[in-house]
Parts: C-alpha cells; structure tokens; sequence
C-alpha cells in the first residue's frame, strides 16, 4: 500500500488546483451556448468511451443479472405506456444477453425459438437503460442477438413492438428490419418485424 504524505498530499493539491485554473482559464471565453455545448460533447466522449467497455454475455432468463434487468424493462414500459404494463408471470423462456458496466445491466435482450416456424427466431425484451441511449448500444445489442439468433439455426427474426417506443422502430427499421402482419396474440404489440439474416 502506498500512501501520499503530507508533502504528497500539498503537491497533489497543488496539480489539482493548476489544473482547474487552466480549465478555468479555457472555457471563460466562451460563451454560455458554447460552454453548454461543450458539455454536452464532453458528456458524450465520456458515454463512448464507457460504452467501448461493456461485456456482452449470454445468461440463463433466471440469472440474477437479467432478472434485474427484465425488471427495469418492465418498469419502464410501465411508465411510458398509457394504460401501464403488467408483465404478467414472465415466462422465462428463451436464450438472453444481457450487457454491463461495473456488473450493472445496461442493455438486455433475448431470442426465442418458435417451435412452429422451423428457422424463425423471436427477439424479446429489447431493452438499454436510458442514461445509456445515444451511444450506439441499442444497435449493438441488436446486431448480438441476431448473431445469438443465426448460432441457433435461425435464417429469419421477428420481433413486436409497441408504438409508444418510437426509437426502438426508428433502429428496428434502421437495422432492415420490414413490417409485417402480426404474428402473435401479445396484448401490447401494436406494430410487428422481421428480418432475414
């Protein structure tokens, strides 16, 4: 264990302090639209770069790790559906990842085999934490779990959505995925997907 003494400590402070002069001296003249800006584009370098860290892990849907992270998922679409959510009794079935930073989750998703169509895979719970939004995670966890999908033996995905998650049809339709009639009887789906991989 190495400790600073208290020259260390006096030395330490005084690099503290220059450096938060010259920060100081840097944005002053700017003004206060541009030092906002700034922030933003600092806030965003900061998310990236965090974002460059995540593991990506297939875990059992009862895995403590994606159990929370189900659970935050359902929590929000709770909030930003009109009528709310209720999950019901999650069924636990099929195969999920789940991304994290420092052990937390911050993106989920998962692939379900439809015994019924030979070769066909259904994407669930797609879900990333909202202070993680913007930074390109939404996108990769699509692009895993449709990797997830083909390692299964699927040549096609669907998937089925609610209107109110605009940005998630946004990256669906981004990624090439195309409408199609529904598909199944969930009782919040109001739009429905597929892609060929």
């Amino acid at each position: 264990v190495a400790l600073l003494t208290a020259a260390g400590r006096r030395a330490w402070q005084q690099l503290d302090d220059r450096s938060e002069h010259l920060a100081q001296r840097l944005v002053a003249p700017l003004s206060p639209r541009q030092r906002h800006r700034l922030t933003e584009a600092l806030a965003t370098a900061d998310l990236l770069v965090r974002a460059a860290t995540i593991q990506v892990r297939e875990v059992p849907p009862t895995d403590p790790v994606a159990l929370s992270a189900a659970a935050r998922y359902f929590a929000e679409l709770d909030r930003r559906f009109p009528g709310g959510f209720d999950p019901g009794e999650p069924d636990h079935a099929g195969t999920f990842l789940v991304a994290t930073s420092d052990g937390q989750p911050v993106a989920y998703g998962g692939v379900l085999d439809l015994p019924d169509h030979p070769g066909q895979g259904e994407i669930k719970r797609m879900w990333v934490a909202e202070d993680w939004r913007g930074a390109g995670l939404g996108s990769r966890m699509l692009r895993e779990l449709e990797a997830l999908a083909q390692r299964r033996g699927h040549r096609r995905v669907v998937l089925d959505t609610n209107r109110t998650l605009t940005e998630a049809i946004a990256m669906y339709e981004h990624a090439g995925y195309r409408p199609i009639e529904r598909y199944n009887d969930n009782p919040y789906a109001e739009a429905w997907f597929a892609k060929d991989l």
